[in-house]
């Protein structure tokens, strides 16, 4: 076949170091939203969805033929933290926890996971975070040590 192609849909979360509210100010949350999906844009990853809350983020994207998850998740959290800290003093310390995760998404399921996205303020009324990433992990079938989950 001489042309590769693919269709793989993710579903990404990380949250901030130790989970810090650094995305309280609801227009900064907006400008990373907006950078996060020009970023998964810049490295061939079509973004569909961002959205998250003041500890937190997901992003719901296309995954590139040409880059490992890996590598796009250092790419877009080493660029962004950097980004967000010229936008003030308050954010010079911002840093992303180190691990992250990845969940598949099937086409079916692309308008159900956006709204879920995009609904985050009101879902974290109910739960927090470590509540929904752990939920995400039994889901998917995730086997994980909570010792390590966390930082």
């Amino acid at each position: 076949m001489p042309q590769s192609l693919s269709q793989v849909l993710i579903h990404i979360v990380f949250s901030t170091k130790n989970r810090f509210p650094f995305l309280g100010d609801h227009a900064i949350r907006s400008d990373m939203h907006a950078y996060l999906g020009g970023a998964c844009n810049r490295l061939e990853c079509p973004c569909l969805t961002v959205g998250g809350v003041a500890d937190h983020v997901h992003i719901l994207c296309a995954l590139s033929r040409n880059h490992s998850i890996s590598e796009i998740l250092a790419d877009i959290k080493r660029e962004s933290s950097k980004w967000v800290k010229t936008k003030g003093t308050d954010l010079a310390k911002f840093a992303w926890q180190n691990g992250y995760g990845v969940f598949s998404v099937s086409r079916s399921h692309v308008q159900d996971v956006s709204r879920y996205i995009r609904e985050q303020e009101e879902h974290h009324r109910k739960k927090t975070f470590q509540e929904e990433y752990r939920e995400f992990l039994e889901k998917h079938g995730v086997e994980y040590d909570e010792r390590y989950l966390w930082d």
